[in-house]
C-alpha cells in the first residue's frame, strides 16, 4: 500500500516549485519575445521568425521538464494502477452491453417467432432490388449483338425444349384442377420473385411485403388500382404481343410501325424489334406469344387479388379464362416456357434494353426448376401438374 499522505506532500512540494520555475521561465520568455519584436536595423524579419521559434520551442522543453518533475515514480505507479482499473471497468461496461443486445435479439425471436425470419428476408429483398436497380454499363447494341442474342434465344429455347415433361392429360369439369393451372400459369414470374405457388396468394399479408408488391405493380406496369389493373388484363389477353407480333411481321418496313412522334432512340427500338418479328416470322405464328402474354396476366391477376383491388371470384374467373386460351394455343409446359422467352426478348428489344442475355437466364432458371425441381427435388410444380389435354368443347366454371 501507498502512503497516500507522503505522496501527496512531495506532489504539492513539487508543483509548487515547478509552478515557481514556471513562472519564471515564461517571464523570462515574454522578455525576449518582446526584445526580438523590435529587431535591430541588420536583422531579417526572417531572422527574427526563426530565433523566436527556436525560443518557443526551448520553453516548451523546459517545461515539459518541469512537468515531469511534479509526480514522483510512486505517484506514476499508481497512476498506472488506477488507469489499469479503470480499463478493467471499460471492458466490463462492453461486455454488460453485447449481452444486453443479445437477450434483446433474443426477446424479439420470442415476440415474432418465423415472423421476424420473414421480415428479415423481405428486407433483404428490397434492398437486392435497390442494388439491382443501379445503372450498369450496357454493350452498345449493333448488328453484331443483334445476332449473338439470336443466337442466345434460340440456344436457350432448344435447351427448354429437351426438357422432360409428362404428356398432357385431360381436365373435364374439374374446376379446382383448372383453377390450380390457372395458378401456375404465373409460374415464371412467381418462381423469380420467390412467391408461393400454393394458392391465389403470393405472399403471406404483413404491410411490408404487401408495399412491395405494390411498389413492383406501380413501377414496372404503372398501374395504380383496380381500373389500370383490369385494363392491362384485358389488353394482355386480347391483344398483347400476340397482335404486336403480328403487326411488325406483316410490315414492310420498321418506318410503316412509327407515327412520326418517336425520337431517334425508339426510332432505333421499333427498327429492331421490327428485324426480331422478320426473322422468326416464317418459323412462329403471333398465337406463339400467348405463354408471354397469359403468363403475365395470370400473374398480375394473383397481384391483383392479392391486394385486394379484385375479389377471390374476380380473380378465379380471369384465371379460368386464361387457362382455356393457354390450353388452346399452346401443348406443354415447356411450350410455354419457349413462348415466355421469346415475347420476352422482343419486349427487351422494343425497350432498348441490352441485358437480354441476363434476363433469358433468369428465366430458363425459373423455366428448368418448375419442370425438373431444384436441388434433391424430382420434380417441380409444372411436372407434378400435367399441362391439359386439348378438347374441342369448353366447360365452364
Amino acid at each position: 500500500m501507498f502512503d497516500l499522505d507522503a505522496i501527496m506532500k512531495r506532489a504539492q512540494s513539487a508543483q509548487q516549485k515547478a509552478s515557481e520555475e514556471l513562472k519564471k521561465s515564461t517571464e523570462e520568455a515574454e522578455a525576449l519575445t518582446e526584445k526580438l519584436s523590435e529587431p535591430a536595423p541588420r536583422q531579417t524579419e526572417e531572422d527574427a521568425a526563426a530565433r523566436t521559434e527556436e525560443l518557443t520551442a526551448a520553453n516548451n522543453q523546459r517545461q515539459v521538464e518541469i512537468l515531469g518533475q511534479i509526480f514522483s515514480e510512486d505517484v506514476m505507479a499508481q497512476m498506472a494502477a488506477n488507469q489499469q482499473h479503470i480499463q478493467e471497468m471499460v471492458d466490463q461496461r462492453v461486455a454488460e452491453a453485447s449481452s444486453a443486445a443479445l437477450d434483446s435479439v433474443g426477446m424479439l425471436n420470442q415476440l415474432f417467432g418465423e415472423d421476424l425470419g420473414v421480415l428479415s428476408a423481405a428486407m433483404e429483398t428490397l434492398a437486392m432490388e435497390e442494388e439491382d436497380g443501379e445503372e450498369e454499363e450496357e454493350p452498345e447494341m449493333d448488328a453484331r449483338w443483334e445476332a449473338q442474342t439470336y443466337a442466345l434465344l434460340e440456344e436457350t429455347m432448344d435447351r427448354i425444349g429437351k426438357l422432360p415433361e409428362p404428356e398432357p392429360v385431360p381436365y373435364g369439369k374439374d374446376t379446382d384442377r383448372w383453377q390450380r393451372f390457372g395458378i401456375l400459369l404465373s409460374g415464371i414470374v412467381s418462381t423469380i420473385n420467390d412467391h408461393s405457388l400454393e394458392g391465389m396468394d403470393v405472399e403471406a399479408h404483413i404491410p411490408v411485403l404487401e408495399q412491395q408488391v405494390v411498389s413492383i405493380v406501380r413501377r414496372s406496369w404503372g398501374i395504380d388500382g383496380r381500373s389500370d389493373l383490369l385494363d392491362m388484363i384485358r389488353y394482355l389477353s386480347g391483344e398483347g404481343y400476340i397482335l404486336r407480333y403480328h403487326l411488325y411481321s406483316q410490315a414492310d418496313s420498321p418506318e410503316e410501325l412509327m407515327d412520326g412522334d418517336e425520337d431517334e432512340e425508339d426510332q432505333e427500338n421499333i427498327a429492331r424489334a421490327w428485324r426480331f418479328a422478320q426473322r422468326y416470322k416464317e418459323q412462329y405464328p403471333p398465337q406463339f406469344m400467348a405463354g408471354w402474354d397469359i403468363g403475365r396476366a395470370a400473374m398480375l391477376t394473383r397481384w391483383g387479388c392479392y391486394l385486394g383491388w379484385i375479389t377471390q371470384g374476380e380473380a378465379v374467373g380471369i384465371l379460368w379464362e386464361l387457362s382455356q386460351k393457354a390450353s388452346e394455343e399452346l401443348y406443354s409446359w415447356r411450350e410455354f416456357a419457349q413462348s415466355y422467352l421469346f415475347g420476352g426478348t422482343m419486349w427487351k428489344l422494343l425497350c432498348g434494353d441490352s441485358a437480354v442475355a441476363s434476363y433469358l437466364g433468369y428465366l430458363a432458371d425459373a423455366a428448368t426448376s418448375l419442370i425438373v425441381g431444384k436441388g434433391d427435388e424430382e420434380g417441380g410444380q409444372w411436372r407434378d401438374f400435367p399441362w391439359p389435354a386439348r378438347r374441342k368443347i369448353g366447360f365452364a366454371p
